[in-house]
């Protein structure tokens, strides 16, 4: 199965926001998926390129894709248990 921003279960538009706040909304709705949703997340907060990797490694889910060069920033992550 090839990995594409079109595959996802849940859209998380966390544009507009600022830190700590993105951050917080991905952890909530994080917990409301299944293992083995996936949730795309967008977002313009800057701090959010060097947060949400962070967030995955630390909560044990999957970044399956990352887009970083502009904003809207686009992460794909898949929810591992």
């Amino acid at each position: 199965m090839k990995v594409s921003f079109d595959n996802y279960t849940k859209l998380l538009d966390a544009r507009g926001l600022r830190c700590p706040e993105p951050v917080m909304m991905l952890r909530l709705n994080m917990r409301n998926l299944e293992e083995g949703d996936v949730l795309l997340m967008l977002t313009d907060d800057p701090s959010t390129t060097r947060d949400i990797p962070k967030f995955c490694v630390f909560m044990d889910q999957q970044l399956l894709l990352i887009q970083t060069k502009e904003p809207p920033y686009r992460y794909l992550i898949k929810k591992l248990s």
